[in-house]
């Protein structure tokens, strides 16, 4: 990593080679021995990055690192101080570093084990390089500083903009000020066999935050299965969703991802705790709950705010709801709130969100029409999104006739969008009929493929017949890599596998499609399809990313990072709990709906087939009449010869 080459291009920092800590809203990171200094390094709370850089320096020098142990309270850095070892070719003497973070706080604490016959004398320090830059400036490569206040207060450096307070102590050690530096230090004499500390106290609070409300329960532990490689991911995510958890009075919710989206973006809120559900209600319920408070209630060009819209992103500053990035975020609420309920949240529970269930049914309905669902400035309509529609409008429906209102016009509503949709996304005959995934605004398909069919399934936007074309195909190897859906199949000529967007595999997309496949009652597919992301879960140490690159198996041995991609991201991490479902799911039995509870079978009534044709995995690349254009080169990584 070059820090200095990012500063000057504005180069978004790398991370896959990088270490974190996390509590949020208080995030650390580093490279993976402990040092801090690269462009994404520092200590972060909220919004802003406060140290930019940690060094540990014994007797002046760097230690030499050894190995590290990231667990669920604290991340343990193992290292030698060779210059403290005499004549000795034997390293005996060693450093440990603890590293903890809580919200609002972080803690290191070093300590020097001396394994030699002799006494050894040390000065050990820790160097904090303060600077005070917004989270936005960090990620686009070009830190902005803030002017901020630095001085010692009864022994603790204290610096503040007026607004954001570090306050830095020391267990055992002095601090001193230099600039913006802040040393810790401690001249210890360590006896044989004996050993000696010094720490390091960081609370940091932020004004502009908004008040967190009481700490969230720790999500309960998925259940053990003897699979080695589920089990480690499993208790992994488990951390990582507690990890992410924030509230803000209403209950928890999950911030999307480390670092540069810990925050409130409510399409990945509400697809990560409704892949937990299973797990726990309570993300659910605080997630819609924290986003009911903040609906849309008037017209606001600038912000995209519209009554009844669910707004896209709310961040930890305080700033006014951003609505007009995504417009999915409502139906998705819709979704989540009926699939909450399926679940167990009692109906007198539900009533209290009946006002903006009707609010965003409101919107949904003034938002589409006769037509679909989009943003007028976006280029192109999204098939997934008329998918999400209309199992919100199912789901309200059922929802709506629980609580003594009619769903009936729910139901036609959807009925009449699916019949659009089948016409206008749907092409070709019989067993070579395919989807696609998008149309523009005058009703020409865009002939590409990937992850996204998997969120077409379940949704009650799809037949029967459909629903085994679509199942089918998302195992072609086109779009299956073995370790996940690609967002853009391989053999597409604008795939490229480190494109986001073009090729890059979003762990939760596949997370989804297993989800639908469970839901139309495909459980051969979706074990297929969670073993493939349980291979890359395991090469990721439990840990997936936002996305990965797209290359598949039968290019390289194990999934390839993604330059950027946040981690750990929520729905990437949630998407164990289906996986777990899928996996423990017997393989060959009848394919039937997966069933939750009795309300649960009424709301997944088989949508009837509509086309009676042999089902037929169609070309991937059809054009209608069956021709299939010439594809371009698999990609593949080569070995170097030796």
């Amino acid at each position: 990593m070059h820090p200095e080459l990012d500063a000057k291009t504005g180069r978004p920092p790398l991370l896959h080679d990088e270490l974190v800590a996390l509590s949020a809203p208080t995030q650390v990171w580093s490279r993976r021995d402990g040092t801090m200094g690269g462009a994404a390094d520092g200590i972060f709370h909220g919004d802003w990055r406060w140290v930019r850089s940690l060094e540990l320096l014994v007797d002046g020098r760097p230690i030499e690192h050894l190995t590290t142990a990231d667990d669920r309270d604290s991340t343990v850095f193992r290292a030698v101080a060779r210059q403290l070892d005499g004549d000795s070719s034997t390293p005996r003497v060693l450093v440990e570093r603890m590293r903890a973070v809580e919200p609002g706080g972080f803690v290191e604490r070093v300590t020097i084990v001396n394994g030699r016959d002799v006494e050894v004398t040390a000065l050990l320090e820790l160097r904090l390089d303060l600077e005070l830059a917004p989270l936005a400036s960090v990620h686009a490569g070009r830190p902005e500083a803030v002017p901020i206040d630095l001085r010692l207060d009864e022994g603790a450096a204290v610096a503040t903009d007026g607004t954001r307070t570090l306050r830095c102590a020391s267990t055992k050690g002095a601090i001193e000020i230099d600039g913006h530096r802040v040393t810790a230090s401690r001249s210890v004499v360590v006896r044989p066999g004996d050993w000696a500390t010094l720490s390091i106290e960081l609370a940091v609070d932020d004004a502009q935050l908004a008040e967190p409300g009481p700490p969230a329960a720790s999500l309960p532990p998925l259940r053990a299965t003897g699979v080695a490689a589920l089990d480690r991911w499993a208790g992994r995510a488990v951390a990582d969703l507690d990890d992410l958890s924030l509230d803000v009075g209403h209950g928890p919710f999950l911030a999307a991802a480390a670092p540069w989206q810990l925050t409130l973006l409510s399409r990945e809120a509400l697809v990560a705790a409704r892949l937990a559900l299973p797990q726990t209600a309570a993300i659910a319920e605080g997630t819609l709950r924290t986003l009911a408070t903040r609906q849309g209630v008037l017209h606001d060009a600038e912000t995209g705010e519209e009554p009844g819209r669910i707004p896209h992103e709310v961040r930890q500053d305080g700033s006014a709801p951003v609505f007009g990035a995504s417009v999915d975020a409502t139906p998705l609420w819709i979704v989540l709130l009926h699939e909450t309920w399926l679940a167990g949240m009692p109906t007198e529970t539900a009533r209290e969100l009946r006002t903006a269930l009707h609010a965003a049914l409101g919107w949904l309905a003034a938002r589409t029409g006769d037509g679909f669902l989009a943003d007028p400035d976006d280029e192109e309509v999204s098939a997934a999104v008329q998918a999400v529609a209309c199992r919100a409008a199912v789901g309200a429906a059922d929802l709506l006739d629980a609580l003594g209102d009619d769903g009936d016009e729910w139901r036609a509503w959807a009925a009449r969008l699916r019949s659009r949709f089948r016409d206008a996304f749907w092409s070709g005959d019989g067993s070579a009929r395919t989807p696609s995934l998008a149309i523009d605004h005058d009703g020409a398909q865009h002939d590409r493929l990937g992850a996204e069919l998997g969120q077409l399934l379940g949704t009650r936007i799809l037949d029967e017949h459909e629903e085994s074309i679509v199942a089918r195909m998302l195992l072609d190897d086109a779009i299956a890599s073995g370790f996940g859906l690609r967002s853009l199949a391989a053999d597409d000529r604008d795939y490229w596998p480190l494109l986001e967007r073009g090729g890059a595999i979003h762990p939760h997309e596949t997370g989804l499609a297993i989800e639908g496949l469970l839901r139309a009652g495909f459980r051969d597919e979706a074990r297929a399809l969670a073993e493939h992301l349980l291979a890359a879960a395991d090469a990721f140490h439990g840990r997936l990313p936002a996305a990965f690159a797209g290359f598949g198996l039968e290019d390289v041995g194990m999934p390839v990072p993604l330059p950027g991609a946040g981690s750990p991201h929520a729905a990437s991490a949630a998407a164990v709990v289906v996986v777990h479902r899928a996996l423990e799911a017997r393989a060959g039995r009848p394919k039937q709906r997966i069933d939750t509870g009795e309300r649960h079978l009424a709301a997944v009534e088989r949508v009837q087939r509509h086309d009676t044709g042999p089902v037929q995995l169609p070309l991937l690349r059809g054009t209608g009449s069956g021709d299939r254009p010439t594809q371009r080169p698999r990609l593949r990584l080569v070995d170097p010869e030796g």
